[in-house]
């Protein structure tokens, strides 16, 4: 019966993901299979109340772990998989999309990030990652009628198993040293496959939270596959990444956080450097959004780098955050279409606010929430990071993000500036949709929610991990 209470959010998330693809089978209609985001939605609130009326526990020998850090990362991974599935709807009766399978690839893919939260082993992690990680590789080429789609999932996959192999390289280098897999005695002895081992398993988690120079699949990508998905994607591998970095640094990574934290600390800097570089060119709002990605696993490292409780709660206060900004940047576009495919330029932009002065609202908080302007959710999160670095004695680090942050005025605001003062471009429309507005509605709320009560939320944030402020 432990191990049921310590797994009943998993459970109950892979029960649904499995019976969504049974109710799928008798059903023809669009309007039938409206059951299968109820059915969908039905079964992650279930798993939130599971989440929420667990009491710390272990089950499988110490393996899986139920404690605070898994809380704050289950309630994470099923809030992006529902909004995600409620900004996709839409989307997908509109080109043809809708399938059983996407849904439960969604859920497929939310639990393996729970479980990269819950795991306290390797080898669970590992088969975690995975499970995260193939579901998001289909739903790149999930729009298998259009190459771009199909070019995006080959991609994906061929340098998401490459990162696989490295994971799994530093697993057998770490084991070969230690002789455990149970991330709680990894730091009882050193020794140079040790140090190896711990790199490999980093350099594994930084390619899936795009971080430099494990970023260069992101872009492309993004770019090819469809709306919702790519929405999707941006989010919950790095819930799952950062998960998996928080739990290696809270549990196995304290004896060795002078070796560790000067290469984290780098690894952010490049990051959040190279992905607003990279940003300030693009014209391809999907490509835009994924070097933004990549800037923002950056910030993310910030408070992972500081090796402090105060960093780690910093970092799971602006995933959250993040999570809010980029799908609801998302959900602005998925709302837009162009001559019946999607509206991802710039350019597209033009002339939404005269269209839709809610909706252009709506993407100019997104996007002055994602440069940091208060009083939003982006400025409390980039605050407490900041904060947590200067604390560590990471001054340079702050510094670094705070500089970038100030580059990435350009691009957002040059994007939010083009909904208000450019022309609308021939062919492009509101193509409307119940949901996406919802799930847009839900993220701009939360945005503002966010920054106005950011303390209260951030102090459940400390009392739901276990951790003291």
């Amino acid at each position: 019966m432990n191990v049921l209470r310590t797994l009943l959010p998993e459970i109950l998330v892979a029960t649904t993901a499995i019976a969504v693809l049974f109710a799928d089978l008798p059903l023809r209609t669009a309007a039938q299979r409206r059951l299968l985001l109820w059915l969908s939605l039905g079964g992650i609130f279930l798993a939130l109340w599971a989440t929420w009326a667990e009491a710390p526990s272990l089950a499988f020998g110490g393996m899986v772990v139920g404690d605070g850090l898994t809380r704050v990362f289950r309630v994470l991974a099923l809030g992006v998989a529902a909004v995600g599935l409620v900004l996709s709807r839409d989307y997908l009766v509109r080109m043809d999309l809708e399938r059983g399978e996407y849904y439960a690839l969604v859920l497929f893919a939310a639990l393996g990030a729970q479980l990269l939260a819950a795991s306290r082993n390797l080898l669970l992690m590992f088969l975690a990652l995975e499970l995260l990680s193939v579901p998001l590789y289909v739903l790149a080429a999930f729009a298998r009628h259009h190459r771009s789609s199909q070019e995006a999932g080959l991609k994906y996959f061929l340098l998401g198993s490459f990162a696989s192999g490295v994971f799994l390289y530093g697993m057998a280098l770490v084991y070969g040293q230690v002789g455990t897999l149970d991330l709680t005695r990894l730091g009882e002895e050193g020794g140079l496959l040790l140090r190896l081992g711990t790199g490999l398993l980093l350099v594994g988690l930084a390619y899936k939270a795009a971080v430099v120079p494990f970023h260069a699949w992101a872009p492309d990508v993004y770019e090819g596959s469809p709306m919702p998905a790519a929405a999707y994607m941006s989010v919950i591998a790095k819930v799952g990444a950062i998960a998996a970095l928080a739990r290696l640094a809270s549990a196995a990574l304290p004896g060795l956080v002078d070796l560790w934290r000067p290469f984290v600390a780098v690894l952010s800097a490049l990051t959040m450097v190279v992905g607003n570089l990279g940003a300030l060119w693009q014209r391809n709002l999907k490509r835009m959004l994924a070097y933004s990605s990549i800037a923002h696993a950056g910030y993310l490292l910030t408070g992972l780098a500081a090796g402090t409780a105060t960093g780690l709660v910093a970092s799971a206060y602006y995933l959250a955050a993040y999570a809010l900004m980029q799908l609801g940047a998302f959900g602005v576009l998925v709302l837009l279409e162009r001559m019946g495919l999607e509206a991802d330029e710039v350019q597209d932009l033009g002339g939404l606010g005269d269209r839709s002065p809610t909706l252009a609202a709506a993407f100019a908080l997104f996007m002055a929430s994602l440069v940091g302007v208060p009083p939003t959710v982006g400025f409390v999160g980039k605050f407490y990071l900041f904060a947590a670095a200067l604390e560590a004695g990471l001054g340079w680090l702050a510094l670094v993000g705070v500089a970038t942050s100030v580059v990435s005025v350009a691009y957002y605001l040059r994007a939010a500036y083009a909904a208000y003062a450019e022309e609308g471009r021939a062919g492009v429309r509101m193509a409307g949709g119940r949901w996406a507005a919802a799930g847009v509605a839900t993220a701009a709320l939360g945005v503002l929610l966010g920054g106005v009560v950011g303390g209260p939320v951030i102090q459940w944030v400390y009392i739901a991990a276990g951790v003291i402020p």
